[in-house]
């Protein structure tokens, strides 16, 4: 590791948010996890912290632009900035911020500052945690449960706040005076000045993340998903040009459903649940007449069989193993002692091995038998057995011969009427 100065970064982001472009001097250049690492003595890239992920963008340094794939906090007060290429102690660079990104996380923290003050001051629900995700954000309340209704007035006040343009500032104060000023909620961390980020009159909170210039520029809101979860109730949600792009996205959607029935998008969960009832009363009808064909199968199959117990052997290259398991149970519901041995060849290649109860023979071992010989799984009772092989895999001439050959050991094992 080479250093030129382990004093902490100066984090340019505490006081501008919105400061894209900044001029550093590398003090520090190490490996960690196989990785180069940069330690700048100032930065505007902001570090994965408080649930807010890091920022990308570039450095360059003598004509040469190195992009910024990772930025990580050090407990020490160090900021890594994770690069393909090393530079060398003592550089000078010039550091972009995709800004892009960090206007997208400003919104989605900014949002949920309002978000969880909002929840405080309808419901006295207090926010636990926070995660940024690619895609969507989500806050996890401390509370038993939250309607639909009251999570739609929480959302109106947090966009009432947004459109009010309430000024948002940041401050550093004392420990001990952030204790008096009634923050939402104070730092695990108590040492040192605290950075607090005052929405006006509405929420003040200590906080190290990136924020808006005033509520406004969060643009909106949106709650997505309320989920039961083991510290309480987890809300999804998205805030800004996010929120824009996913509420395109979701019309599209809807758009192409409701054009699938010929409907208004405003319909679509009815012709939804219409399909579903449908689909259900034609899979019944389609059991039924399964059982009626098995059924009928069965004693076509007992009729041609001979001997004790009749021994029955079927491929079937066109069905699939909902029909044979139950051909197999048909086969084996009488009084008659039976042995069925059954495969299928369509979707995934399925055996089903059956015999009546309180025969000699070992069905389960019977399964173990055939797929070691397939190379499938499988395994079952002494009365009842199943295996197969994935979907596509082995040879059907291996199946239908493997089947055969099991019937060969079961025939030479009957007793000889």
């Amino acid at each position: 590791m080479l250093t030129a100065d382990s004093s902490m970064t100066d984090r340019l982001y505490y006081h501008d948010s919105f400061l894209y472009d900044f001029d550093a001097r590398v003090v520090e250049a190490l490996e960690r996890d196989g990785k180069h690492a940069i330690v700048l003595d100032r930065t505007a890239f902001y570090p994965t912290s408080g649930g807010q992920v890091h920022d990308l963008g570039m450095l360059t340094a003598d004509g040469q632009q190195i992009p910024i794939t990772e930025v990580a906090d050090e407990e020490d007060g160090r900021i890594l900035h994770f690069a393909s290429t090393p530079l060398a102690v003592g550089s000078h660079v010039h550091g972009t911020v995709d800004a892009a990104r960090r206007l997208d996380h400003v919104q989605q923290h900014s949002g949920q500052h309002v978000l969880s003050a909002a929840f405080i001051q309808l419901f006295n629900m207090p926010t636990v945690s926070f995660h940024m995700g690619e895609e969507s954000c989500t806050i996890d309340l401390e509370t038993n449960g939250l309607t639909a209704a009251q999570a739609q007035k929480t959302e109106y006040l947090a966009n009432q706040v947004i459109a009010e343009d309430r000024p948002v500032g940041i401050r550093f104060v004392l420990l001990e005076e952030a204790r008096q000023l009634g923050l939402r909620k104070l730092p695990p961390k108590q040492t040192g000045d605290l950075r607090l980020i005052d929405i006006t009159n509405f929420d003040l909170t200590a906080c190290g993340g990136t924020h808006v210039r005033a509520t406004g520029q969060i643009g909106s809101i949106l709650l997505r998903k309320i989920e039961k979860v083991k510290q309480g109730v987890r809300v999804e949600f998205i805030c800004g040009l996010r929120a824009v792009s996913t509420a395109r996205r979701d019309y599209s959607t809807l758009t192409e459903a409701a054009a699938l029935y010929s409907s208004h998008i405003y319909d679509v969960p009815e012709q939804v649940r219409k399909s579903l009832g449908e689909a259900k009363a034609a899979g019944k009808a389609q059991h039924k007449m399964l059982e009626e064909l098995a059924a009928f199968s069965a004693e076509r199959l007992l009729s041609q069989a001979a001997g004790l117990p009749q021994l029955i052997t079927e491929f079937f290259p066109d069905r699939d193993a909902v029909f044979i398991k139950l051909l197999a149970q048909k086969l084996t519901a009488g009084k008659s002692s039976v042995i069925a041995l059954l495969a299928s060849g369509a979707g995934q290649p399925t055996l089903v091995f059956a015999q009546t109860p309180g025969q000699k023979s070992n069905m389960g071992q019977l399964m173990k038998d055939a797929m070691a010989q397939l190379g499938g799984r499988g395994g079952g009772s002494a009365d009842m057995a199943q295996g197969g092989l994935p979907a596509g895999a082995g040879n059907m001439a291996d199946v239908e011969k493997t089947l055969y050959l099991i019937a060969a050991t079961v025939q030479t094992s009957r007793p000889h009427s």
